[in-house]
């Protein structure tokens, strides 16, 4: 069995989790305290030096981490990722914006909102985030207009790391109501049959 190391609030360990129940995997879930440093003791530090959540612990007892990695892992073979090259690499694609132009503003905005209350320090931060998230949003808006996922017309492991942040964004201050196209998008990500909500 899988044993995941996570935070229940953070959209990072979400896509871990959604992709197991997806997959109908078994697993038990080990919750972690961030705020109260419990990513930095030396137990946590031997599953993943960089002191981050979350952590697949595998049946053989080795770790993997980094979320978008841990996808592709679980995805391997299964019909949440393309065995063709191009789509694939569009997957990829994806979760590279993901994590470099998305979860950089989206999630930090929603962080310094929800789990730090806006500290006066991080105001002009989170003015940045939230312009820089919405260049994201719109970004997704256009290709949600052309496809009914982010990859075409199939449910991939592109589409749970984008679900993950953007379905909650409302909490770090965003407003979806300009993007129809990503709205349906959260919906019919939302609508599997095997879906589970962030604190389901």
């Amino acid at each position: 069995m899988y044993k995941v190391y996570g935070d229940r609030l953070s959209g990072n360990c979400y896509k871990v989790k959604l992709m197991l129940e997806l997959l109908g995997l078994a697993y038990e879930w080990v919750e972690v305290d961030i705020l109260k440093g419990e990513t930095q003791t030396e137990a946590f530090l031997a599953m993943n030096p960089n002191g981050k959540i979350p952590v697949l612990e595998l049946e053989d007892g080795t770790f993997l981490w980094e979320s978008n990695a841990i996808l592709n892992f679980l995805a391997d073979g299964s019909e949440f990722l393309p065995s063709e090259p191009r789509l694939r690499t569009q997957v990829l694609q994806w979760q590279f914006f993901e994590q470099y132009s998305h979860e950089p503003y989206v999630a930090v905005a929603r962080f310094i909102r929800l789990y730090q209350n806006m500290p006066a320090e991080r105001q002009a931060e989170y003015d940045c985030c939230i312009a820089r998230g919405y260049r994201a949003l719109r970004v997704m808006e256009q290709q949600l207009q052309r496809s009914e996922f982010l990859v075409g017309d199939q449910y991939t492991i592109a589409d749970i790391a984008l679900y993950a942040y953007t379905h909650v964004a409302d909490e770090g201050g965003f407003s979806l109501e300009e993007f129809p196209a990503l709205r349906a998008w959260l919906a019919r990500v939302a609508s599997h049959p095997r879906h589970v909500t962030m604190l389901g």
